[in-house]
């Protein structure tokens, strides 16, 4: 119990004396106070004493589907800045190929009682994917708020990118410089942004008296040898402009492109999505559509704290703007 005492008064910077009070139910504790003794009893994963177990930790569960990708640090860095300015802990919990699953986690940070959880990609997603573990924080009256995608039969509170406005950007960009035959590498067809960013390619064609060919887009895994492969058959087909779902995906496509003697943007273009860390120092920096990641971040963590405090007024999904950034991968296609 000493032992416990001194590290738990070491992680909040109070005294020992502090920290026995607020165990034991005294007053003369801040209310600020409290909540950090009781925050760092669950990191430093000591039980809490009976009378205590009923209120939910100050704990924040923040749940990626992988950190390879830059947006999703990118993300965890917003998010985990924006929960330490409201009093509340992240504990992250990122997917890895044969480690804990998703279903796992939220079983894991119910375990915790944690005050919310935050999922910033994931298999709520994807359309077909199981969903059950969301259904068991909605029963529990988890607040839960989602990123990019809603899970239509649940009412979280979601923050997105909007896909239809960012292909849009794209679309319009490489039409203006010139492109006839422009193609998609998207995700896999139950990938809800690369179904709404399908859509939208679709209205765009039509709205120039075209339509989108369906060997003109290609699905892939988000991975950097995903898009290398899709993209490489967009290429092979004679398109000049490609329009990937993500970052990593449009560096793929010019990997593809480079193995088939092309050169971006001289000869073909690529477009991105996302405008993760570094993509203004690739070789040609590369032209994408960049999230609003800071604005979504605080937003989500607004909307799970409104949700903690029980004043959150109506769920729904808010969409954000995302914005064309033009650099080096894309310019008028080659006359031959």
């Amino acid at each position: 119990m000493t032992r416990r005492l001194a590290l738990v008064a070491k992680k909040v910077g109070v005294s020992e004396a502090t920290v026995s009070r607020v165990l034991n139910g005294k007053p003369g504790v801040s209310e600020a106070t409290r909540q950090s003794v009781l925050s760092a009893l669950d990191v430093l994963g000591y039980e809490r004493p009976t009378q205590l177990r009923g209120e939910r930790a100050r704990l924040v569960g923040l749940v990626l589907p992988e950190l390879q990708n830059p947006i999703f640090p990118a993300f965890a860095e917003v998010i985990g800045g924006s929960l330490a300015q409201q009093g509340l802990t992240p504990v992250l919990c990122t997917q890895t190929k044969g480690g804990v699953s998703e279903a796992d986690y939220v079983e894991l940070l119910l375990q915790q009682q944690v005050s919310g959880v935050i999922f910033a990609g994931g298999l709520f997603a994807q359309a077909d994917a199981p969903h059950e573990h969301y259904r068991q924080l909605a029963e529990r009256k988890i607040p839960v708020v989602l990123v990019n995608a809603p899970i239509e039969e649940l009412d979280f509170p979601c923050v997105s990118c909007d896909d239809i406005a960012a292909v849009e950007q794209a679309w319009r960009h490489l039409s203006s410089l010139g492109h006839e035959r422009i193609g998609l590498v998207l995700g896999p067809e139950d990938h809800i942004p690369s179904r709404r960013k399908l859509t939208a390619a679709r209205a765009a064609a039509a709205a120039a008296g075209a339509e989108l060919p369906e060997e003109a887009v290609e699905r892939s895994m988000f991975s950097l040898e995903g898009g290398q492969a899709a993209a490489g058959r967009l290429w092979d087909r004679g398109v000049t402009g490609v329009i990937c779902a993500s970052d990593p995906l449009a560096l793929g496509a010019i990997r593809a492109a480079r193995r088939r003697g092309l050169a971006v943007p001289a000869d073909v273009s690529v477009l991105g999505f996302d405008d993760s860390a570094f993509m203004n120092c690739t070789e040609p920096p590369l032209s994408t559509v960049r999230q609003p990641i800071e604005a979504m971040g605080r937003a989500a963590v607004d909307l799970l704290c409104a949700q903690i405090q029980g004043t959150q007024a109506s769920p729904g999904e808010l969409l954000f703007e995302p914005e064309l950034v033009v650099r080096g991968s894309t310019a008028p296609p080659s006359a031959t």
